[in-house]
């Protein structure tokens, strides 16, 4: 009989209602045992992915539509998921956006929405679920970055690279301030993750250079990174304030 690594944990997933890693990480994290609650901008998608890994898995799920741009939007989904569950163990910061301009033509529209959605909404996020963290003596965040943190990038990806970047450091900064309480704090770097929204956010010959830029034999998966998202959230007790590369040889850091 497998042994749940995750039984009874309570995970918090925004935007994994798509194709992508945010429902790949909730696929994995509910065969472990967890209970799951799918957070995305369609309630009705997340509503939909969430019964569905019910009927797979047999775990208890919530779907609920959350901004994480909005505070009160985020402040109460973690109070209706405690309200449901009592605790938060695992929350994972996945929701992004890109908007690809070269820095002259970037408006502040876009420079806000690229911002506000992966850094501030990591920021919101983190603080809501923080208190029932804390009370319980343990915690596992794991903020979903990019390896465009690191590099210099042609095709536009300036603010996408800050607000990246800013969620590394206040992601190492948050695992100082925690670890007493036993509650760790990561990030993941992918680079070229292919799912069914990349085609709609880049052209294709970007699309055929970041693939020809990954040394490893295929193309990243939402997979690859979930898996990684589950080490973290199982037996990486011991590992806090890292950014860990998932690229295939892209980027070595």
């Amino acid at each position: 009989m497998k042994v749940m690594k995750l039984k009874d944990k309570v995970a918090l997933l925004t935007a994994a209602a798509g194709a992508g890693i945010g429902q790949a990480t909730a696929r994995i994290l509910a065969s472990e045992g967890a209970k799951v609650v799918i957070t995305d901008a369609h309630e009705g998608r997340a509503q939909l992915v969430a019964a569905s890994i019910t009927e797979e898995f047999g775990v208890e799920t919530m779907g609920m539509a959350c901004d994480v741009t909005r505070l009160d939007h985020v402040e109460e989904t973690v109070r209706m998921v405690l309200a449901k569950f009592g605790r938060v163990d695992i929350l994972l910061n996945n929701a992004g956006t890109n908007r690809p301009a070269r820095v002259t033509d970037i408006t502040d529209e876009m420079w806000d929405l690229v911002i506000n959605t992966s850094l501030r909404g990591t920021f919101y996020c983190c603080r809501a679920v923080l208190p029932s963290m804390v009370k319980n003596s343990f915690g596992r965040i794991i903020n979903i970055a990019s390896a465009a943190a690191f590099m210099g990038l042609k095709g536009g990806h300036a603010h996408y690279a800050a607000a990246k970047a800013g969620v590394m450091a206040f992601s190492r900064c948050l695992a100082m301030e925690v670890a007493e309480h036993y509650i760790t704090v990561n990030t993941i770097a992918p680079s070229f993750i292919y799912n069914e929204f990349i085609p709609h956010i880049y052209p294709e010959e970007e699309i055929k250079r970041m693939e020809e830029a990954i040394p490893y034999a295929r193309k990243g998966t939402p997979n690859d990174v979930a898996k990684t998202v589950l080490f973290l959230a199982t037996d990486g007790e011991y590992i806090t304030g890292q950014t860990i590369c998932v690229t295939g040889g892209s980027w070595m850091h």
